[in-house]
C-alpha cells in the first residue's frame, strides 16, 4: 500500500535524481522491470537501461533551470496521481503541466509511469 506521504517522498526524489549528473538514483525509483510511458501516444520505454538512455537524452543536463510543483491529486492501493507544473527558466522557457499515473511496488520503486504532459502551445484537440 502507497500512501501521500510515500508519494511525496518519492516525487521529490524524482526531482532530486533529474537534477543529478548521471543516472546513478534511478535504480532507487524504479523497479527493474519499469514501464515508463512519456506519453499517452508514445511507446513506452521498458527497463531500467533503456529508462537511463532516455533519461539523458531527455534533458540538458542536471543544471537546467527549472521550478517544480506537485499536487497528489489521488492514491488508491499502489497507484498514484499527481499534478505537476514544471516551468523551465534559462534559455528554454517551455511551461509544463503535467499529470502522472504512477504505480509502485512493496520497496516504494515505481513499477509503472504514465505521464500525460501539456504544454501552452500543444493542440487543445478542438
Amino acid at each position: 500500500m502507497t500512501d501521500r506521504q510515500a508519494v511525496a517522498r518519492w516525487v521529490e526524489a524524482y526531482e532530486r535524481a533529474w537534477r543529478t549528473r548521471g543516472t546513478a538514483p534511478l535504480p532507487e525509483l524504479f523497479a527493474p522491470d519499469i514501464s515508463y510511458l512519456p506519453s499517452p501516444w508514445a511507446t513506452p520505454v521498458r527497463g531500467l537501461e533503456e529508462l537511463s538512455r532516455f533519461w539523458e537524452a531527455g534533458r540538458d543536463g542536471p543544471d537546467e533551470p527549472f521550478t517544480l510543483v506537485h499536487e497528489i491529486v489521488a492514491v488508491e492501493g499502489t497507484t498514484a496521481v499527481v499534478r505537476l507544473s514544471v516551468d523551465y527558466l534559462g534559455p528554454d522557457t517551455t511551461r509544463w503541466r503535467d499529470l502522472w499515473v504512477l504505480e509502485f511496488d512493496d520497496d516504494g520503486r515505481c513499477t509503472a509511469f504514465e505521464e500525460w504532459p501539456f504544454a501552452p502551445n500543444q493542440p487543445d484537440g478542438h
